[in-house]
């Protein structure tokens, strides 16, 4: 049987998604309230979140972890615009507990900016540490050997 969505065959999205859910809980932890150890708490999810996400680029073609960070990078900036409106504002117009909207909001909020840098952050060290294709290696059209000579 077929999949539905093609995927790479060592590809493992559920590293990306545990990596999200890290984020999101240690950016509500941090803002929740001033206790050393919910910091110390989030810096540990932190840290295993970035762990998840460069495992993640690891697994993945460089397209698709670009098209990945590129992804996180427009959904932090879709849902950084509800900061400029409010977060209280946005949790009284929507249904439900505004503290739960607020909380929610402030979750996706870190979790896309720390994914959508790490993703980048990574997406960077693998193009910085890959070696340039052959035809960008030759300068100028001078495709000469130099060991002839």
């Amino acid at each position: 049987m077929h999949d539905v969505i093609p995927t790479l065959p060592d590809s493992d999205r559920s590293l990306l998604a545990a990596s999200l859910a890290c984020f999101a809980i240690a950016g509500v932890a941090t803002t929740a309230t001033d206790g050393v150890e919910l910091t110390i708490g989030a810096t540990a999810l932190a840290i295993g979140g970035v762990y998840g996400v460069a495992r993640y680029a690891q697994s993945v073609t460089r397209r698709t972890l670009a098209h990945t960070a590129l992804g996180l990078w427009l959904s932090f900036i879709g849902i950084a615009g509800t900061h400029a409106v409010g977060l209280e504002t946005i949790g009284a117009v929507a249904p439900g507990p505004a503290a739960v909207a607020v909380v929610a909001l402030t979750a996706i909020t870190w979790a896309t900016l720390l994914a959508a840098a790490g993703a980048t952050l990574f997406l960077g060290c693998r193009e910085y540490g890959s070696p340039a294709p052959a035809d960008e290696q030759v300068l100028d059209g001078d495709a000469s050997d130099y060991s002839t000579r």
